[in-house]
């Protein structure tokens, strides 16, 4: 890394691969709804819980397959401590008169568990995958950063160690938290696994306040850009939610090219995207996917995003946003 901060990529592999289906399967673009004008559900298309099996099912197994043991390590344990994402809920509920001051505990609870990023929103049916239900209405959305000085090595199994150890730490902080509000008298669970079941953990944290989508397709925060990783707590604890934020994500995304030049397989598109009828960023699954199993879950376009340089958000969003004020 540069003594700026930006990531200097090195040994990128090329987007050509060893592998690939005998009969494609159903473009993940199309599954995704990209182009699709009418609003709806998403649909799992690559991870899933393991009940469903996906149209790209083949390459998921396969990346699972060629993981190095030290990230597999951090999958098994994930998986293992996240059986206790549910569990049995106290007899005696904890009242709440002031619903903002029980948020305002509830957040401080998770930063003690040690979230760095928390926000609350309610879950409503665009963050649920189609053909799964919820019925807790709140989600207490959680972000952890990583450790740049190994994330800097993307795309290589140095950077996917971090990752998910990351994801880890996370799981174990919501696996917590929501331990301690079942023992308040109401229910909660934890969701913490990369591999989504239920729920879209990216649109539920917008919602919550904690960054904007941004052109590479993960969410960048003011503080740590987009070097976090999610979990989520549900709950029908009564909270007051977070309101979306504006930190000025579009004003860079519009004009900054980085993470387009960077990505090997061209798969960022250089404007928004109508997906499930909603313009929106977006990257083209049918090239990502590939060299996302090839390269270790790669991360390239975030690592070298302007915004996950350590330090750098505040002052860029306060420039971004001084600017747009500025214009007729």
């Amino acid at each position: 890394m540069s003594s700026s901060g930006r990531v200097r990529l090195t040994d990128v592999p090329a987007p050509e691969y060893a592998f690939g289906y005998r009969v494609p399967p159903r473009s993940g673009n199309e599954i995704n709804g990209l182009g699709d004008p009418k609003q709806q559900q998403a649909r799992h298309v690559f991870h899933s819980a393991g009940d469903v099996r996906l149209d790209w099912q083949a390459l998921d197994d396969f990346f699972g397959l060629i993981s190095s043991w030290r990230v597999l390590r951090h999958v098994i344990t994930n998986a293992w401590q996240l059986r206790n994402w549910d569990g049995p809920v106290a007899a005696a509920r904890c009242p709440v008169e002031d619903r903002r001051a029980m948020a305002e505990k509830i957040k401080e609870m998770a930063q003690g568990l040690g979230a760095e990023l928390v926000g609350i929103s309610e879950v409503t049916n665009d963050v649920v995958y189609e053909g799964r239900s919820i019925s807790l209405r709140y989600a207490v959305c959680l972000g952890l950063s990583m450790d740049r000085t190994e994330t800097q090595h993307v795309p290589h199994v140095r950077a996917a160690v971090e990752v998910m150890r990351a994801y880890r730490e996370a799981s174990r902080i919501a696996i917590r938290l929501a331990r301690n509000i079942r023992k308040m008298g109401w229910p909660a669970r934890a969701y913490g696994n990369p591999n989504s079941t239920d729920i879209l953990h990216i649109p539920l944290a917008i919602n919550a306040g904690i960054g904007q989508l941004g052109k590479h397709g993960s969410m960048i925060n003011e503080t740590l850009g987009s070097n976090f990783r999610l979990a989520a707590v549900l709950t029908d604890l009564p909270l007051v939610c977070d309101e979306p934020v504006d930190i000025g994500v579009d004003d860079l995304c519009l004009q900054c090219q980085r993470c387009v030049i960077d990505c090997p397989p061209d798969a960022i598109f250089q404007h928004k995207q109508l997906v499930r009828g909603v313009e929106k960023w977006y990257v083209d699954f049918d090239k990502c996917i590939p060299y996302f199993t090839k390269t270790h879950g790669c991360a390239i376009c975030i690592e070298v995003c302007p915004w996950s340089v350590p330090g750098r958000g505040p002052a860029l969003s306060q420039k971004l946003l001084a600017k747009r004020a500025m214009r007729p």
